[in-house]
């Protein structure tokens, strides 16, 4: 018997190893007229069988092999030669393998794999299993063919494996910029990170409301997502609102949805989001800006699981869990009748507790260094560095706006700055010349500045040390820090209206993210 043409195809073709490893094996079985064989692969400093076909093979698949104990097919792969053996009169037999098959092997035939002629990284063997151990062809001739048809394949078995290979670090690099683009990955190695992550897997293995404390720009988000994504919810919906983003009956609605009818312009059912979430995780930021009416519909979620739409008569059963974030103290606005308390308990079960950027300083060149990464994969370039003096001004700097100041310093840098080097005249002149302070022995000016900023908050006296744009950047900052990012007042301590705030926000590359 002799390779056909579609046998040629069947093994040059192939590019999966595992369907290539079997179609190897079967036409040796077939070319042979035998029912057993095994393919086996060196990798790891061990001869481990990848591939086994015939009786009781599943039993063998996955096997190991010492190199320095006796097997027909170390002696292959050491000596680079095809050998025969007949089973139990040869000294290279290692029978121990065969100790609870029903069928022995009789005789054994096996090929080396060779890269190239030379590099050996496997054997294939065919096992002759008949009463009088007589089926193999081992006529020379025959088994000088059947060793060219081996060497071609062993060429393709090592291109597919080194394809897959290839494969695998394509999408290992794939998912890393996923992640990059994604904005999803928690970046730090602070002992306040590492102990807000153990909680993180520690609240992820229960289903309790989990509340997430910290300034503004610290996170919140991400970290109510990496709590979801380790849960046994990671498969379902993770949804989100910020209950300061719109007034409370748009807020009701958009959380417990509505039925037609239900108001002016109810055209059709619409579903709320705690019904949407069904399974999942649904988080709400800034709950302490939730209007204490709606407070009470939300501790009715908490406490039955159910939910009534909007003009509903009916409730419906619910299976969500709650994150919320709040960068106020709640135990004050309880004490001021401005939160629910028994709201707050409900929510309260598991806080988690966000340290600001300024607590976690040896985290900034690490930030640094993934937000100029993200923004460059998003231009396809290089990620630009940073001078070690810029990082060190970078450290040095309070970063009031945590997080989302420094995300936002880095697009600044990203669209400024020509060169693939950072340095400290490219900062922005908050951050590389720091505002002067009784700290460092420069007088301050007594008076308070425009909208009673305190002379802390000031831009230098100098004004003339600074460019329009520069100017102007670090006075939407102050205001939207001192605001605690609230546009709406930020937008009127400057006296101007919403609007004209936010296009001059956009101008300047200022954005507020949620977290």
């Amino acid at each position: 018997m002799t390779l056909s043409i579609a046998d040629y195809k069947a093994l040059s073709q192939e590019l999966d190893p595992r369907k290539l490893q079997k179609t190897i094996l079967s036409l040796l079985l077939k070319l042979q007229n035998v029912e057993r064989g095994s393919l086996w692969i060196e990798q790891n400093g061990m001869y481990e069988c990848v591939e086994a076909l015939g009786h009781q093979s599943e039993e063998l698949k996955g096997v190991k092999l010492s190199p320095n104990k006796k097997s027909i097919v170390g002696w292959v792969i050491q000596n680079g030669k095809m050998t025969t053996a007949k089973a139990g009169a040869d000294a290279r037999h290692n029978s121990q393998f065969e100790d609870k098959f029903k069928i022995k092997s009789k005789h054994i035939l096996c090929f080396p794999l060779l890269l190239k002629g030379k590099e050996v990284y496997g054997a294939v063997q065919v096992i002759d299993t008949s009463s009088d151990g007589d089926n193999l062809n081992l006529a020379p001739d025959y088994l000088n063919m059947l060793q060219e048809m081996v060497d071609i394949s062993s060429l393709a078995l090592r291109n597919s494996l080194e394809f897959q290979k290839q494969q695998r670090k394509y999408a290992q690099l794939r998912r890393t910029l996923s992640s990059l683009r994604g904005k999803n990955s928690i970046v730090g190695k602070s002992s306040s990170i590492k102990k807000a992550l153990k909680l993180v897997t520690n609240y992820a293995a229960t289903n309790y409301p989990v509340l997430v404390y910290g300034e503004s720009g610290t996170g919140k988000e991400l970290f109510a997502e990496e709590i979801h994504a380790q849960s046994s919810r990671a498969n379902k919906p993770f949804l989100t609102q910020n209950c300061s983003a719109i007034p409370e009956n748009l807020l009701e609605s958009e959380l417990f949805g509505y039925v037609k009818g239900a108001f002016t312009g109810a055209n059709t059912n619409k579903l709320g989001l705690f019904e949407a979430a069904e399974g999942g995780t649904v988080f709400l930021d800034e709950i302490g800006d939730m209007d204490i009416n709606l407070q009470a519909k939300v501790l009715r979620v908490l406490q039955e699981s159910e939910i009534k739409p909007l003009g509903g008569t009916e409730t419906k059963k619910i299976d969500i869990r709650i994150i919320s974030a709040t960068n106020r103290k709640l135990e004050e606005e309880v004490r001021s009748c401005r939160f629910r308390e028994d709201l707050y308990y409900r929510l309260n079960v598991l806080p988690l507790n966000l340290p600001c950027l300024n607590e976690r300083k040896e985290d900034i060149p690490l930030l640094t260094e993934y937000f100029l990464a993200r923004e460059a994969s998003y231009s396809h370039m290089l990620p630009k560095k940073l001078d070690p003096k810029a990082m060190i001004a970078m450290k040095t700097h309070k970063w009031p706006g945590n997080i989302r100041e420094l995300e936002n310093s880095v697009k600044q840098f990203q669209a400024l700055v020509s060169g693939d080097t950072i340095y400290v005249s490219d900062l922005p002149r908050h951050i590389g010349f720091p505002i002067a302070t009784a700290e460092n022995n420069i007088p301050l000016p007594e008076k308070s500045g425009i909208n009673g900023l305190k002379s802390e908050d000031r831009v230098p006296e100098d004004l003339t040390t600074f460019t329009w744009e520069e100017m102007e950047a670090s006075y939407v900052m102050k205001l939207l820090e001192k605001y605690k990012w609230n546009v709406s007042q930020a937008a009127r301590a400057a006296g101007v209206n919403r609007s004209t705030f936010d296009s001059r926000m956009k101008k300047l590359g200022i954005s507020k993210q949620a977290g």
